[in-house]
């Protein structure tokens, strides 16, 4: 098939002056090199397109793909993620990954987390603060955990997120509305165990990778996965595959939520444990980060003993066959990603 990729360039927003966390969850030069291996590897013809804009130009100019494989963040507003696949939706082009609609309410933290909640699944109590004004009604009681509403990888996590004191809250929240320019999400904190359960497919047809419980070491921040623990997560942090009760029960609740949110074909739902050792939902990224040694998704499956191409051909399998049974075959007309 010919496949077009669309992605954010880490190396691009950098070069215009964006700093590093602006940036921290655009893709790095190697992510798209070692995609587009794994792609041609798999028999395909990928071609590069790039970002919002690039797809854009190309569109107009008549470019067209069997199928785009897309892991385009977006940079800007809490509709970021769903630009890309509402584009590519306004000329029938198929894509990986979920649409527009599950990717805006999924970047919504909050709005995620009222969906999970009315579908009878555990997650902490939450309150969003949008002004200033509102820190005060607020009506939860520490310890807190406080991060911006609308942000991935750990943007905006830090030391202090975890908040113990009322009176540490304001000063927390009135950085986070000031730097971020967005709401932020205040939750009461769960002290437990915390994993990550990747998925695949849609629907009744998603199953679970595995679960990685995330281990924090000695140099790590405590408490949290935060910004920096992620960022330098070689000298700070270790993953476990995790097969005990708990992560059973963790494994149970993520892909319930990723059925109920209407996710597809493959990403990450994370998931604490509360004082009491219940699993809560935390956030689904239903677009996670696909570099073979540093994120998540690919960490994971590798412990679970499934290689990047092994990975990569699972979601275009996943992909062509949920496009197949609605009806809109991928152009190339192939029933598996794993050839041409």
């Amino acid at each position: 098939m010919r496949i077009g990729m669309t992605y954010d360039l880490r190396s691009e927003y950098l070069a215009q002056g964006y700093s590093e966390e602006e940036t921290a969850e655009f893709d790095r030069d190697d992510t798209v090199e070692r995609l587009e291996a794994a792609l041609k590897a798999l028999g395909h013809a990928p071609e590069r397109i790039g970002n919002a804009q690039a797809l854009v130009r190309a569109l107009a100019a008549g470019q067209r793909w069997d199928l785009v494989f897309n892991i385009a963040e977006g940079l800007r507003g809490p509709g970021r993620e769903a630009l890309v696949p509402a584009l590519l939706d306004a000329y029938s082009i198929p894509y990986t990954f979920s649409g527009p609609l599950v990717m805006a309410l999924t970047l919504d933290k909050a709005a995620a987390k009222r969906v999970v909640r009315d579908l009878g699944l555990a997650t902490a109590d939450f309150a969003v603060i949008r002004t200033p004004a509102e820190i005060r009604d607020l009506d939860l009681a520490c310890p807190l955990f406080a991060k911006p509403l609308s942000e991935g990888t750990g943007k905006g996590v830090t030391r202090a997120s975890r908040i113990d004191r009322p009176k540490d809250l304001p000063a927390v929240c009135l950085e986070l509305l000031e730097r971020f320019g967005q709401p932020v999400l205040v939750e009461a904190y769960l002290p437990g165990r915390e994993f990550t359960v990747g998925v695949l497919g849609s629907g009744s047809s998603s199953r679970s990778v595995g679960v990685m419980e995330i281990n924090l070491g000695r140099r790590a921040d405590p408490g949290a996965y935060t910004y920096l623990n992620k960022e330098h997560f070689e000298s700070r942090v270790t993953y476990s595959l995790a097969r005990d009760g708990q992560a059973g029960a963790a494994e149970d609740l993520a892909l319930a939520a990723w059925r109920g949110l209407g996710c597809l074909d493959a990403g990450r739902v994370d998931v604490r444990l509360d004082a009491d050792g219940r699993p809560c939902f935390l956030e689904v990224n239903p677009l996670a980060g696909l570099h073979p040694e540093h994120s998540d998704l690919p960490i994971l499956c590798t412990l679970a003993g499934m290689g990047f191409h092994e990975l990569m051909a699972e979601i275009l399998d996943c992909a062509i066959a949920r496009i197949d049974a609605a009806g809109g075959r991928a152009r190339g007309g192939h029933e598996s990603g794993r050839a041409a």
